[in-house]
C-alpha cells in the first residue's frame, strides 16, 4: 500500500500555480501498484528523485541546468534534443505515470551501479556554474566541515539512534532533547551545526524555538531544519521570520537524511 512506501520526491519547476496544482494532483492519483510520488515544498531541503518541469519555461530550464548532478527530468512540452525526456501537453495521466515510472527505474539502476562501484550516491545543489558536462553521481565539491553537534528535538530518541547507525564519511556527535528550553541551552553551551526539530514534538512551537536558537550569540552558522508531517500546517513566512533553513517531509528516506547532513553538518 502507498502508506507503507517511502515517497518518491518530485521537484516541480516552472509551472504556473494552477498548472502546478494539476501536476501535483496527477501525481497523487498514480496507480497504487506503482511508486508513491510526493511533490516537494519550495522550502524543502530534500534532494529530488525526479524533476518534473515545464519544458517551455526558460527559468525552469536554467534552474534544472544549475543543479549539481541533476536527477532525471521529465519535461512537459518544449523541444527535444536537450538530453531530457519530453511529454506533450496536455499530458495524459497514463502517459505521465508511465514516463515517471520509467525514469525512476532508470535512476534506481544507476544508483545501484554507483553503489556497487563504491562511488558517491548523492549530490548537492550546485553553487557555481558547471565547468563541463554533467555526470550522474559525480563527486561532491568538498566544503570545510563545520564543527559542532547535530541536535535532535523530538519526543523520543529514535531519530538520534537511527542517525547514529547510518554510515557517514566522518563521525557525527548527536545530541537529543524533548524540551525547548533545554534545546536553547544546549545550543548556547556547545557548538551546534544543525538543529532538527520534529514539528510533532508535543508542547514545542518549532518557529519560536528556531527564533530562540538563532537569536543567541554565535548561532549564525547553526542551521535549523523542521521535520514536517502531512498534518502540520507549515508556514513559509513564519519559517523565514524564525530563520528556519528549510524542511524535510516525513517519512524521510535515509538517502535524504545523509544528503542533508552532508550539506549542513
Amino acid at each position: 500500500m502507498h502508506a507503507q512506501k517511502i515517497p518518491t520526491a518530485v521537484r516541480l519547476l516552472g509551472f504556473s500555480p494552477g498548472e502546478g496544482e494539476r501536476m501535483a494532483a496527477l501525481l497523487a492519483d498514480a496507480p497504487r501498484s506503482g511508486p508513491l510520488y510526493s511533490p516537494l515544498h519550495d522550502d524543502s531541503l530534500q534532494e529530488p528523485d525526479i524533476v518534473l518541469a515545464d519544458g517551455t519555461s526558460p527559468a525552469a530550464l536554467a534552474q534544472l541546468d544549475g543543479m549539481r548532478c541533476a536527477p532525471p527530468a521529465l519535461l512537459v512540452g518544449g523541444s527535444d534534443g536537450d538530453g531530457h525526456v519530453h511529454v506533450e501537453p496536455p499530458v495524459e495521466p497514463s502517459v505521465l505515470h508511465e514516463a515517471m515510472a520509467r525514469l525512476l527505474a532508470e535512476r534506481r539502476r544507476a544508483l545501484a551501479l554507483l553503489s556497487a562501484r563504491g562511488e558517491p550516491l548523492l549530490a548537492e545543489r550546485r553553487r557555481q556554474p558547471r565547468l563541463g558536462p554533467a555526470i550522474d553521481g559525480c563527486a561532491l565539491r568538498r566544503q570545510p566541515p563545520r564543527p559542532g553537534k547535530v541536535l535532535i528535538v523530538d519526543k523520543g530518541g529514535a531519530l538520534r539512534d537511527h542517525l547514529a547507525r547510518l554510515a557517514f564519511e566522518r563521525p557525527l556527535a548527536i545530541a537529543w532533547t524533548d524540551s525547548a528550553p533545554t534545546a536553547v541551552r544546549l545550543c548556547d553551551e556547545m557548538p551546534v551545526s544543525l538543529a532538527m526539530i520534529n514539528t510533532a514534538a508535543p508542547n514545542i512551537d518549532p518557529y519560536a524555538l528556531s527564533f530562540a536558537i538563532k537569536s543567541q550569540e554565535g548561532a549564525g552558522r547553526t542551521a535549523v531544519v523542521l521535520l514536517v508531517g502531512k498534518g502540520f500546517p507549515y508556514d513559509s513566512e513564519r519559517a523565514r521570520d524564525a530563520r528556519v533553513r528549510g524542511l524535510l517531509d516525513k517519512p524521510v528516506g535515509d538517502r535524504s537524511l545523509v544528503a542533508m547532513l552532508q550539506r549542513l553538518a
